[in-house]
């Protein structure tokens, strides 16, 4: 049975995501340089020093969406059959994870991102993602797999993610249709299937 969640642990989750809303639709109609964390924090009702509390700057604010997302992904791949191959499951958890809003939100924040200083707070948000995915497949790998195997593995399956969402942007720019989005998923699954097939055409 589940623990209920306290009324402090939503009101702190509908705080992280009044500032998180707030910061991603501010960068939907201004560049970055032009509005503070004052802005923010006046937007999604909260006080400076509560947007502190959560975020250390505007950029890991709409960063989180990223993370958010990312972590779905780590909850859905530990949730895989154990017996599954790791590949797999890696693949299916990052095709299918993440409702069509979801979706559109990780994209959109993706192309909204491509300012380097934005750029950096989404690269941390995969490398963080990448060190979570390989606690898991420590786990789930026979043990005393060699660290190599590990890292080399996680980090092409992390690679892969990245590279399917920034053909995607190539692609599509900033349309998040049905459509869109679906072309996404369907880059996200072939990316991991050119791993499991080991590149080959």
């Amino acid at each position: 049975m589940s623990t209920p969640v306290g009324r402090r642990e939503l009101n702190k989750a509908a705080n992280r995501e009044a500032i998180a809303g707030a910061a991603l639709a501010f960068l939907r109609n201004r560049a970055l340089n032009e509005f503070t964390v004052d802005d923010v924090a006046a937007e999604a009702g909260v006080s400076r020093r509560t947007f502190f509390n959560y975020f250390s700057s505007v950029e890991a604010a709409v960063a989180s969406f990223t993370q958010d997302y990312l972590d779905s992904v780590i909850t859905a791949l530990e949730a895989r059959p154990v017996d599954e191959p790791i590949l797999e499951s890696a693949q299916l958890a990052l095709a299918d994870v993440g409702s069509p809003h979801d979706l559109a939100v990780l994209a959109e924040t993706f192309a909204l991102t491509q300012d380097p200083a934005l750029g950096r707070f989404q690269l941390q948000a995969w490398d963080e993602c990448t060190v979570k995915i390989a606690d898991v497949a420590r786990r789930r790998l026979p043990q005393g797999t060699d660290e190599l195997y590990i890292n080399a593995m996680v980090g092409a399956v992390v690679g892969a993610g990245r590279a399917a969402i920034v053909v995607w942007h190539e692609r599509n720019g900033t349309d998040t249709s049905p459509t869109s989005l679906a072309q996404l998923r369907e880059l996200l699954a072939t990316a991991i299937a050119l791993i499991r097939n080991g590149f080959q055409s």
